[in-house]
């Protein structure tokens, strides 16, 4: 499968998220944030339906204006519409229950990707977590020549949360993926 193509099956979040926010000592429902959150979608189907408010965030100026018709009436929920990159967004300090990135970490290099995840614990409340959900490679990084990305192996990626100060609460392997592909991983990191 070549890097810049990601399947998009149906969403492990619904699964892996509530398992992170049962209980004393988990996750609040307060606020979220979709990091590369694009036209909404998983801010309409995971997010929205969980949390109070959701915050958004997109370098692309035209999928936020998108995702306010996309989003609907349950768009007056979304508190804030964040045109940014990640290496340079810096989220609202102790304002987020759950940071959500998905299928955005390969455009980031490593030490902005340090970098980010050091600002994003930040922005978390107590409790608060931060859920990435990307594409892995069985082994090492693997550039994408077309469009610069880059797809880390679980070793790599687990040394940046590691770096940026963070541990691994929970990960989550998402099943039905041809091995010919990129597997895709959840993490839940603290």
């Amino acid at each position: 499968m070549k890097m810049g193509s990601t399947p998009r099956p149906r969403s492990t979040g619904r699964i892996f998220l509530p398992q992170l926010m049962e209980g004393s000592g988990k996750a609040g429902l307060g606020c979220a944030l979709d990091c590369g959150a694009g036209i909404g979608r998983i801010t309409k189907r995971l997010l929205l339906p969980m949390f109070k408010v959701v915050d958004m965030v997109d370098v692309t100026e035209s999928f936020l204006t998108k995702a306010k018709a996309h989003l609907g009436e349950e768009g007056n929920r979304v508190g804030n519409y964040y045109c940014c990159g990640l290496q340079d967004f810096v989220p609202q300090p102790q304002r987020y229950d759950v940071i959500w990135i998905q299928w955005v970490i390969g455009h980031l290099t490593d030490a902005h990707l340090i970098q980010f995840l050091k600002r994003c614990q930040k922005g978390l409340r107590p409790n608060g977590i931060i859920c990435v959900k990307d594409n892995v490679s069985q082994e090492g990084v693997i550039e994408d020549e077309v469009d610069s990305s880059v797809c880390r192996d679980l070793p790599s990626l687990r040394n940046i949360v590691r770096l940026a100060g963070l541990h691994v609460l929970a990960e989550e392997k998402q099943d039905n993926f041809p091995d010919e592909i990129y597997q895709v991983y959840s993490l839940a990191l603290r």
